[in-house]
């Protein structure tokens, strides 16, 4: 019996996500992002073709590394501009009936007190198909433009983070009881305060106190994603996630990564399959092979090398203006986004980069595979994916919106289910029934579910 496949569409709220330059593609339609049908058909089409979800990624800042200037970003439109993507999730649930929708919301700049009831607020509204992704930003620019002086240092992003999880937790599951929503009409009696308490946190970084305004969600917590790849940022996602984003250009560096993150949820003391991991992955499918591999050099001819500078600077905090397209890629630690270099320089010590194939790479996908081929070749080609390196699914990132993802849905999605390898029809239940199997709410050891009201810890 093959092994059951998993896939979420890979977005941002933004002209060029993982494809720079692709936007000037006749056919493209990526400028729509700012028109409510651009989502909701795009929404419409996902549920067509049962993804589980659609992730929208977030950035705060700009990327300005390379050249020390922005300029080669806006030119480019390499994730900028780029809008919030939070208001998108109400629309599109309204279309759909069972996608579920990841969003990035980083816990750099805000309260956990606001961020709890924007996720409690998303979780009513989409009947419990939200999914929070937890990052810690990693922009010098976004700090400066939050009022920083400065990022944080990279490992104390993630200790205020941890912090800023247990604030969430106590508000989401300790606060109000299960049963404390009444809505007897009779009575007059909504909620009854005994099942209602206040929760009161004094820690390091953050203060709290009182009662949570939000009455408890289908999930109560929202789903928790993430894709810390360095060493803290694994020891954050074991702790917390139950879904997590690996990403590497190669398959070895991948399998590196998955053994990583098994075994640092067992020393999380969680079961090493707790965790469902999603790889990026990019794929260009056409109804023959022939035609897939000519739009992939079309792709390839339209490809921003400059956009994807510009990005790539932005993730691993070093400007590669400094460097020549030769010069080797050496991993060095930064306060950016340390998993961006390993990738190339750390995971997999079987191939050197230099600059100039990983700028090539990032072009199409940012740092996930790209696999081209008619149904059965990228059916194939997944499946040993899965089977070679562990994970359960893919974050498909597109190139050609929305043709990347039609295609999938019209030619990648039937052959998978030829094969058994892809589901049939959307189970019932919330996002976490969906794709975990499990109750609607977080259940023992997770961190989040000893803080429970009826545990009696929310304090």
């Amino acid at each position: 019996m093959p092994r059951q496949i998993r896939l979420n569409a890979f977005m941002m709220n933004c002209v060029g996500h993982l494809a720079p330059g692709q936007w000037t593609g006749p056919a493209d339609n990526s400028i729509g992002y700012l028109d409510t049908d651009y989502w909701v058909d795009l929404a419409k089409v996902l549920e067509r073709g049962l993804f589980d979800g659609l992730f929208l990624g977030d950035v705060t800042g700009i990327y300005d590394v390379f050249g020390a200037s922005p300029a080669a970003a806006v030119r480019t439109a390499a994730q900028v501009p780029m809008n919030d993507p939070v208001p998108l999730i109400p629309l599109m649930a309204h279309a759909t009936k069972s996608l579920g929708f990841g969003v990035t919301v980083s816990v750099a700049y805000e309260a956990p007190y606001l961020l709890a009831r924007r996720f409690t607020t998303l979780d009513h509204l989409t009947k419990g198909r939200v999914a929070w992704n937890i990052v810690t930003s990693y922009l010098q620019s976004g700090a400066r433009s939050l009022g920083e002086t400065q990022l944080r240092a990279h490992d104390e992003r993630y200790d205020r983070a941890d912090e800023f999880l247990e604030v969430c937790y106590k508000l989401w599951e300790g606060s109000w009881a299960d049963g404390a929503v009444k809505r007897d009409a009779a009575r007059g009696i909504y909620a009854d305060p005994e099942q209602v308490r206040p929760i009161v946190h004094k820690g390091r970084y953050f203060q709290s106190e009182g009662i949570f305004q939000c009455e408890p969600s289908p999930q109560r917590t929202p789903l928790l994603f993430q894709a810390g790849g360095s060493t803290r940022g694994t020891q954050f996602a074991a702790k917390h996630a139950e879904c997590i984003f690996v990403g590497a250009p190669t398959r070895n560096g991948l399998r590196k990564s998955v053994q990583a993150i098994r075994a640092a949820l067992e020393e999380a003391e969680r079961a090493p399959d707790s965790a469902l991991l999603f790889a990026m992955c990019t794929v260009i499918v056409d109804e023959t092979a022939q035609r897939a591999q000519a739009r992939y050099e079309a792709y390839r001819q339209r490809a921003s090398y400059e956009g994807a500078l510009a990005l790539l600077s932005g993730w691993t905090g070093i400007d590669l203006s400094r460097y020549k397209p030769e010069d080797t890629l050496h991993y060095v630690d930064t306060d950016a986004g340390q998993s961006a270099l390993a990738s190339f320089s750390k995971l997999d010590p079987d191939r050197e980069w230099t600059v100039r194939d990983a700028v090539e790479f990032v072009t199409i996908g940012g740092r996930g595979a790209v696999i081209v081929g008619d149904a059965a070749q990228v059916a194939d080609e997944l499946q040993s994916l899965v089977e070679e390196t562990g994970i359960d699914g893919f974050n498909l990132a597109w190139v050609e919106s929305p043709r990347t993802f039609h295609d999938v849905v019209d030619y990648l999605v039937p052959e998978l289910q030829r094969r058994g390898a892809y589901k049939t029809s959307y189970e019932e239940g919330t996002l976490r029934e969906k794709l975990l199997g499990q109750g609607a709410h977080l259940e023992a050891p997770h961190v989040g579910a000893r803080l429970r009201f009826d545990s009696g810890a929310a304090q």
